[in-house]
């Protein structure tokens, strides 16, 4: 049987979902700026979906912007931001290992005069909030930190981390929660934070939608010019059925969450003790504040693109990292930020769990997974890993 294990890069779209979206992709397809009887349709289905975001975000309807995916909505957050905030300052501070989407974002944005200033990350790629603060200056305008990494799993502490910004007048905080979102209560009423960025496609929606938290009061300047939707902050006739779908996925994934978080974390623990179990083997990414269903694994003295091939011909799917960063022939900024040698970050693979996952599943990769691993070895090494390390700890 196929098994999927690469829920990091996309989930299957929930039926669900799909029924939720079909009448605004046939006869309720008016343009809901459109005054008429088929615009009003979709303008109060548009509606329904700003408030059913915000309800489940503990937000304001008017606070939601939906964009075209989480990565416009961080290019969204990070320009908007960058761009109102340029009289009174140019720095920003970010991580060694946000999401190219943030990364290059920022890259661009230091082209035209602004400060990137990127923190290190200790071995489990978390943010020392002590260093977060030190980094801070009257000039600081923006920090930019995701909630939960895409590749190991870590769970920034981002209480700390707002804490230390809040403390400094003036400064915006930007979450990247895209990939937190579906395991993670984003209670905006407690999360500390100005902008905040998710992606349907992570929680069993349809790609191309994706959402941005605004707080009310904090100033963006709107990437695209054209219409006054989203409250002049998106240009663009709406995606009325992906906003739909999105509100609709969401809701789903927030209802069910606590019963999948233990289900992945305990299928999760029982694929890493079965890998771990293979000499050379050791998992990435913090040992308790990780996602539940992502599973990070170093096989030494293997080529992990190479893995991925094989588990593939042999019915499983799942990644080195991130699908962003596919075919590339760099190893993962993330784990050379983590502290990796570019030896042992090739061997990197990432095999990550989801809603629809099976015991079964699980099972087979149990058996599948540690073979293929052993059969790839280069020069046959044995080194020693601990099989109650920090793989299995959630």
């Amino acid at each position: 049987m196929a098994i999927y294990l690469d829920h990091a890069a996309t989930t299957p779209l929930r039926r669900e979902v799909l029924d939720a979206m079909l009448p605004y992709l046939t006869e309720a397809f008016g343009n809901p700026s459109s005054a008429h009887a088929f615009g009003r349709t979709a303008r109060a289905a548009l509606d329904e979906a700003h408030e059913r975001v915000a309800k489940r975000l503990h937000a304001e309807p008017r606070e939601i912007v939906f964009t075209s995916g989480g990565t416009e909505a961080n290019n969204l957050a990070l320009k908007g931001a960058a761009w109102a905030g340029k009289a009174h300052g140019h720095r920003i501070v970010t991580s060694a290992v946000e999401h190219h989407a943030v990364g290059h974002t920022l890259g661009h944005l230091e082209k035209f005069g602004f400060e990137i200033v990127a923190l290190p990350v200790d071995r489990y790629g978390r943010v020392d909030p002590d260093q977060l603060e030190a980094a801070l200056t009257d000039r600081t305008i923006l920090v930019s930190i995701m909630l939960a990494n895409n590749e190991v799993g870590t769970i920034q502490p981002m209480a700390d981390i707002a804490k230390v910004v809040r403390a400094r007048k003036g400064i915006l905080l930007h979450v990247d929660a895209v990939q937190a979102a579906p395991y993670v209560d984003l209670d905006l009423s407690s999360l500390d934070a100005d902008l905040v960025s998710l992606g349907a496609h992570k929680f069993e929606g349809p790609k191309g939608v994706g959402a941005l938290f605004v707080r009310h009061g904090t100033h963006i300047l709107a990437q695209q010019q054209g219409g006054t939707q989203e409250r002049h902050r998106r240009a663009g006739t709406e995606n009325v059925a992906g906003a739909v779908g999105l509100a609709a996925a969401y809701d789903l994934s927030c209802s069910e969450r606590s019963e999948t978080v233990g289900r992945l974390r305990r299928q999760r623990e029982r694929l890493a003790k079965a890998i771990l179990a293979t000499p050379g083997t050791e998992t990435t990414g913090h040992p308790k504040q990780r996602l539940p269903g992502l599973l990070s694994i170093i096989a030494r003295d293997t080529d992990g693109a190479s893995v991925s091939m094989s588990l593939d011909l042999e019915g499983i799917a799942c990644s080195v990292g991130s699908a962003c960063t596919t075919g590339s022939t760099e190893v993962s900024h993330v784990l050379t930020a983590m502290g990796y040698p570019e030896e042992e970050a090739r061997g990197a693979l990432r095999l990550s769990l989801g809603r629809t996952t099976t015991d079964d599943e699980v099972a087979v990769a149990c058996e599948v997974v540690p073979r293929v691993i052993a059969s790839m070895r280069i020069g046959g090494a044995t080194v020693a890993s601990d099989p109650l390390g920090q793989a299995i700890g959630v």
